[in-house]
């Protein structure tokens, strides 16, 4: 299998565990965002196993595939920011691809660009929503760092465990050598 074929069949199948796990939803907003089951997890993997570039792609597609399932738009820029930037932002990971402790640090790096992006579709698109006497910008600070937060200090808990690591370090692995 050329590499090429076997990079696009893992990045094609961690599309789908984190589409699959958005699904699952362990808590939702009556107004929009979700802590779901590690779907940011593995939205990032693409760029730990093979760097920005097939991160960012898988990202953007997982974007575009989790608006074609639950759209949600007010206008062009919004969905670009809601869907392609901010779940193109788990790529960043990549860059930590290379690095000690490369998945938590590409975590890391991806939730915070995620919020970021959200935040600002938050501040920009949905102020109106902030609740009573905050100020808009504020207001969708914190929303959105309640429901990117929780699920990333759960998934931030998980990967303190070494064998599960060790797992993903062994895929990667597994990903990047010749069949």
């Amino acid at each position: 299998m050329s590499k090429n074929i076997k990079t696009l069949v893992y990045c094609s199948a961690c599309i789908a565990l984190a589409t699959i796990a958005s699904m699952i939803t362990v808590f939702s907003f009556p107004t929009g965002g979700s802590v779901t089951l590690f779907s940011m997890l593995f939205a990032v993997l693409p760029g730990f196993f093979f760097g920005p570039v097939a991160g960012i792609t898988s990202g953007v597609a997982c974007g575009i595939l989790n608006f074609i399932l639950k759209p949600y738009m007010l206008t062009p820029v919004q969905v670009f920011l809601d869907y392609i930037l901010a779940f193109g932002a788990f790529g960043l990971s990549g860059f930590f691809s290379r690095k000690e402790n490369g998945l938590t640090r590409g975590y890391i790096t991806a939730c915070i660009a995620r919020w970021f992006f959200s935040f600002l579709s938050g501040w920009v698109f949905f102020g109106e929503y902030a609740w009573e006497g905050w100020n808009p910008a504020l207001y969708s600070a914190v929303y959105n760092i309640i429901y990117i937060g929780a699920e990333a200090i759960v998934t931030l808990a998980v990967l303190q465990v070494p064998s599960l690591v060790d797992a993903f370090s062994r895929v990667k692995t597994s990903a990047n050598t010749a069949a």
